[in-house]
């Protein structure tokens, strides 16, 4: 099973998929996180030590060039690069929960990355094609990777809106862009949910109704405040990660 997540930047996404891969792992799935977002917390959320040492595989330059075979001077480069020992080597393990710390290549003034880019998507679908794990991608927030095709191939997306019409126009956005590069299966899931009307304005909005709604938790942002894993609050939205997850599981 193979799930990306994605929506509006601040609606709670990594949050989310930390709950989610906590739950997951409870109940004795093999669970990978790859946190492909250009600021990721994942690592935080789930309780990894030393975050600061870890260093995103999309900012290590000069490997990703190694590999992509691009020498100096030349347009070309290799459009199959080996990548086999990078997922062993760049995978760490905390909780039971193992991760992978993506990132995501920001070109800003320096033009094009494509070499870096082929080794990352090579990477990326190499993970989302294992067959026995459930993979969790934590996406880069907004609509952009969609436009590149970054998560083709997924099981299912989940778009991440609170109640907020900002964020209703966002994950209509990211649906339709999904659906344009060949994703069928999408849901949204609701957050920040504070009562019942709440929950009727998303469902609206929408026009559908999210799969699942996490509410307004006090104790999640306490605890991430306080610089805590955001699965030590695991038990303030429990009920709405075990819906998710059944849903999920369910098909």
């Amino acid at each position: 099973m193979k799930i990306a997540i994605s929506g509006k930047g601040g609606v709670g996404k990594t949050t989310i998929m930390a709950m989610l891969a906590h739950y997951l792992n409870q109940e004795g799935r093999d669970v990978l996180v790859i946190d492909a977002d250009p600021s990721p917390h994942m690592a935080q959320s789930i309780g990894v030590e030393n975050v600061d040492r870890i260093v995103p595989i999309a900012d290590m330059k000069e490997l990703l060039v190694e590999r992509s075979g691009k020498t100096e001077g030349s347009s070309f480069y290799n459009l199959n690069p080996q990548i086999d020992d990078l997922l062993a080597d760049f995978i760490v393990e905390r909780n039971g929960i193992k991760l992978m710390v993506l990132g995501a290549i920001q070109t800003g003034d320096k033009g094009c990355a494509c070499p870096e880019n082929t080794v990352l998507k090579r990477m990326l679908t190499r993970l989302l094609l294992s067959p026995t794990q459930v993979v969790l991608l934590d996406m880069e927030a907004g609509v952009e990777h969609l436009g590149r095709g970054t998560i083709a191939g997924v099981d299912r997306l989940l778009v991440v809106v609170i109640p907020s019409k900002s964020s209703v126009r966002t994950a209509l956005k990211v649906k339709k862009l999904a659906e344009d590069v060949g994703i069928a299966n999408i849901a949204f899931v609701g957050n920040l949910v504070q009562d019942a009307e709440d929950e009727a304005f998303l469902t609206e909005a929408l026009g559908q109704a999210p799969i699942a709604f996490f509410p307004d938790a006090a104790g999640v942002r306490k605890t991430e405040r306080a610089g805590q894993p955001i699965i030590n609050a695991a038990a303030e939205v429990a009920a709405a990660t075990e819906a998710l997850a059944a849903r999920l599981l369910a098909g």
